[in-house]
């Protein structure tokens, strides 16, 4: 009798924190609603205006960037106007300048060059030769390696100056890629990517032909479709470099006696 009473108590007695947690969930789910309602005053709250997106954020810095750009050119010009007016310095130091200036792609170079063009692959790509296996993702876009192999395979061609997209390239420029989009010197740019260089033609298509990276872009280039293009250009400008010079995270070697 007494092992019949215990076993009808025991299922009682666990049945109250059960009952008690129950009632706890509801009114915490309550809180959380009454919270939300006057977090987002009648709102909606998960599409807020002012939750932008990172993608939204990086876009606008970009268009902040491309406008500071265009207004510090001017500003830039007038200041060495105005040095180059009377500073005191010689012709032959003047000359020098003149081609430091050049040399550092701070003023603006013309001559013949080409114009490189690579491009994701088309949507859908799937393999153009036998043999080959289907692509990845990954083998259908730009990657930083393909861009980093043009510019360095036309500085090694000679380039007297290399632009990507509409920025010219100095000797701090970084070439970036964030998922499937390019980040130069603060902007955002999408495929496809053209990089332009002034030089003669033939070592410059010369030394893109003899990159081993390149070499093996041009593979992925016959069987999957990714764009490749090269245009030669009897004159060709490309604009100087606008932006900072400032070094941030480094210092000029000092000259030794």
């Amino acid at each position: 009798m007494s092992n019949s009473d215990d076993s009808s108590a025991g299922p009682r007695r666990r049945a109250r924190p059960v009952r008690l947690l129950t009632a706890a969930v509801f009114a915490l789910a309550g809180l959380l609603f009454v919270t939300s309602f006057n977090t987002s005053k009648g709102t909606n709250i998960r599409t807020d205006a002012s939750l932008l997106k990172l993608s939204d954020l990086i876009e606008e810095r970009s268009q902040s960037n491309a406008a500071l750009e265009q207004s510090l050119g001017p500003v830039r010009r007038r200041v060495d106007a105005l040095a180059d007016r009377d500073d005191g310095s010689t012709k032959a130091e003047d000359a020098k300048l003149a081609a430091l200036r050049v040399a550092s792609g701070t003023e603006e170079l013309s001559g013949k060059g080409l114009t490189v063009t690579l491009n994701d692959a088309p949507p859908g790509a799937t393999a153009r030769i036998p043999n080959v296996p289907e692509p990845q993702p990954n083998d259908l876009v730009i990657h930083q390696q393909d861009l980093q192999a043009v510019v360095n395979a036309l500085w090694q061609g000679g380039a007297q100056g290399v632009q990507v997209m509409d920025q010219r390239l100095i000797s701090t420029s970084a070439v970036r890629c964030v998922g499937n989009t390019l980040i130069l010197q603060g902007r955002v740019y999408s495929p496809p990517y053209k990089v332009s260089a002034v030089g003669d033609p033939g070592a410059l298509r010369k030394a893109l032909a003899a990159s081993p990276a390149l070499q093996n872009y041009q593979l992925y280039v016959n069987a999957y479709g990714l764009g490749w293009k090269v245009d030669e250009h009897k004159a060709l400008t490309l604009p100087g470099y606008s932006g900072t010079v400032d070094l941030h995270y480094a210092k000029p070697v000092e000259p030794t006696s």
